[in-house]
């Protein structure tokens, strides 16, 4: 067996004291790719997401679907003899990760500048809302707050009438979990030249900003400011929008170039008086609204499909699984395993095969499952 198939971070040790979603995907990454991952828990219940819904045999799927491959460690680190029990183990441990509000971690005696006298080169790992510092750093918040806070969720979020709650987790995957992945590897980078440790503050909110980059030229250098659905890329323009079929069913039109534009113009049979017609833009996409209604998604599947114009017909989260593309690329070959042995695809991760270690089936652990090898 090579390297690329036993992981690349074989050999590194993380404890994991966060919960719910962005630092347990974090560490969801790097367990994928050979790092042990020692997930701390509280005795009670454990990681608040053991308790959500739906339930998969007796343990929650959301839980199974993020930790499987780690170890449990249920403690009580309000118990400063457990400190003692982690000591030892954070001697040998490579990474930290949390994300408890500001200062928690000092009032538990297992801040970083704490951890740092115990183990010099630790990467610690902090992910908060709103990062260590600032007015908004100890306000309670979850996604939808954080996207608030940041303007992203102004830039399309429905009519008055009918407001749309975004259905992807942007802070805590991509502002949260990502950057963390990004900074430990570049951490770990530094610590090979440096043979020095790393305190990375990630913020949630900060790390939106980048979604935004068209909005943020716009407004610094003309000082127009992007609205609600009112920009090229939020629903303002005919040429990227969603489009509503005749059974119910809608089209992602995104012909943002002329040249895919003009195909999806006589691909649809545009009056050709509403091509150019870059003054009212409010006028072509209900235009186009009433020709996309006249017939049904298949009928609309088999045009763009020979138009090639970058559209395409929306799929349900059923119907994406069991695309053939997906199958052909195995992005659901890897299984997770409930403790009673049933098998259900595990999650997709954004690592490249030759990185990840070579299990396929793996278990999310039991609350404790591990504490014999650390007691």
């Amino acid at each position: 067996m090579n390297d690329a198939i036993k992981g690349s971070l074989v050999g590194v040790k993380v404890i994991d004291f966060s919960t719910l979603l962005p630092g347990p995907l974090a560490s969801l990454f790097l367990a994928e790719t050979g790092a042990e991952v020692i997930k701390i828990e509280r005795p009670e219940f454990g990681d608040e997401i053991r308790l959500s819904q739906p339930k998969w045999n007796d343990q929650s799927v959301s839980f199974s679907m993020l930790n499987r491959g780690k170890k449990s460690l249920s403690l009580d680190l309000k118990d400063p003899k457990n400190l003692k029990i982690l000591e030892p183990i954070i001697r040998e441990t490579d990474i930290i990760i949390e994300q408890f509000r500001p200062g928690v971690m000092k009032r538990l005696g297992l801040d970083y500048e704490t951890i740092k006298e115990i183990n010099k080169n630790i990467i610690y790992v902090s992910i908060t809302g709103y990062g260590q510092k600032g007015p908004k750093s100890m306000v309670a918040g979850h996604d939808l707050n954080y996207i608030g806070n940041t303007g992203l969720l102004s830039l399309s979020m429905g009519s008055s009438e009918k407001t749309v709650v975004p259905p992807g987790l942007i802070a805590d995957i991509a502002g949260g979990s990502y950057p963390a992945v990004i900074n430990i590897l570049l951490a770990l980078r530094k610590r090979d030249i440096n043979q020095e440790g790393s305190y990375i503050d990630i913020s949630m909110t900060d790390n939106l900003f980048p979604f935004m980059f068209w909005g943020l030229g716009s407004g610094f250098s003309q000082n127009t400011w992007p609205g609600n659905s009112d920009s090229t890329l939020s629903g303002g323009s005919p040429r990227y929008n969603i489009y509503e079929t005749k059974d119910g069913g809608y089209l992602a039109a995104a012909p943002l170039e002329d040249r895919f534009w003009n195909k999806f113009c006589e691909a649809i049979d545009l009056p050709k008086k509403y091509i150019n017609m870059n003054d009212n833009p409010k006028k072509v996409i209900q235009r186009i609204r009433d020709i996309i209604k006249l017939k049904n998604k298949d009928h609309w599947f088999d045009v763009f499909e020979k138009a090639d114009c970058c559209c395409s017909i929306v799929k349900s989260l059923e119907e994406a699984i069991n695309d053939n593309h997906f199958k052909v690329r195995e992005i659901f070959s890897r299984k997770i395993l409930s403790e009673e042995g049933h098998e259900i695809p595990a999650l997709p991760v954004p690592i490249d095969k030759q990185f990840r270690k070579g299990k396929i089936g793996e278990k999310a652990p039991k609350l404790g499952a591990h504490n014999d090898l650390f007691f």
